[in-house]
């Protein structure tokens, strides 16, 4: 929004350059108008470097103090088509010029074979044993029922080392809260993705602890998931791990694993102490307190 207003472009011209020339970025929240204003800056840089994989793990750090200890998923959404390629308008009537709004979804095999074959190669590369294909298709019969029944003419060379299978979302959503153990990886389209990694963000303690990755051919941006906070700002209260989690996912990309790990654990340790933790997680710490239990750790 401070771009925005300073230059009458969310996206400077100066920044998106340096992107191409790096090919790699780690991104806080961005805000975005609600109703009105600009489109988002978020999904515009996902549109402008072609960053086609959302890459959403979600792991159980806080043990012991939410229903779920054991929660390790990791959630691949399609990131530039579905309902967010943002094909809308509205159809005036009389004298109302919003009578009617309309909306497109777009979905191209192409951009189905790609994201499912990324998200099979993941499972192999990171040792996982099942993806659940997420769908609508029994309702969406065109619109999802192309990205299920591609995923699974991709599936069939990776069948005999991974477990394949495919729910409806609305029974997933409800799956996840009884029973999340169940899944390993979902694979699934723009909008679900981006509902169902809210929901598993939930499930261990909050968007605090959620980072994600935008992985494309040529270029990679790691985010912290949740939105912004202007009402905290400026307060010392706010909790960093999500961006430090979405620090450590660049790390893992840049063939750094060694200090992805380190910055995993100090983490993890940081969280353990009540007296360092932030308090939306329950903690007695600050920004300040927290961030130098990390870097102890480290």
């Amino acid at each position: 929004m401070s771009a925005y207003k300073e230059g009458g472009d969310a996206l400077p011209k100066a920044m998106i350059e340096d992107i191409h020339k790096t090919k790699l970025a780690l991104k806080a929240p961005l805000e975005t108008p609600i109703g009105e204003g600009f489109r988002s800056a978020t999904v515009r840089l996902r549109e402008e470097f072609k960053l086609y994989a959302n890459v959403r793990p979600a792991i159980s750090y806080l043990h012991s103090r939410r229903q779920y200890d054991n929660i390790d998923v990791v959630l691949i959404r399609e990131n530039t088509q579905g309902f967010y390629v943002g094909v809308e308008h509205y159809i005036p009537i009389d004298d109302d010029p919003k009578a009617v709004a309309e909306a497109s979804g777009i979905m191209t095999r192409s951009g189905c074979r790609r994201i499912a074959k990324y998200t099979f190669e993941y499972a192999i590369k990171n040792n996982r044993k099942k993806v659940t294909i997420v769908h609508k298709a029994n309702i969406l019969k065109k619109l999802t029922g192309l990205f299920l029944e591609t995923a699974l003419e991709v599936g069939e060379k990776y069948k005999d080392r991974i477990i394949i299978e495919d729910r409806i979302v609305d029974n997933t959503a409800m799956q996840l809260v009884i029973n999340p153990s169940q899944f390993d990886m979902i694979l699934t389209t723009n909008m679900f993705g981006d509902i169902l990694s809210d929901e598993i963000a939930g499930l261990i303690g909050g968007l605090g602890l959620a980072p994600g990755g935008n992985i494309g051919e040529d270029a990679a941006i790691f985010e912290a998931v949740h939105g912004t906070a202007p009402d905290i700002a400026g307060k010392g209260i706010a909790n960093p791990t999500a961006i430090l989690l979405a620090a450590a996912m660049m790390l893992d990309h840049v063939e750094e694993q060694e200090l992805g790990v380190r910055l995993r654990d100090a983490i993890k340790n940081a969280l353990k102490d009540d007296n360092a933790r932030t308090g939306d997680l329950g903690g007695k710490g600050n920004t300040k307190e927290y961030t130098a239990a990390v870097i102890s750790h480290l």
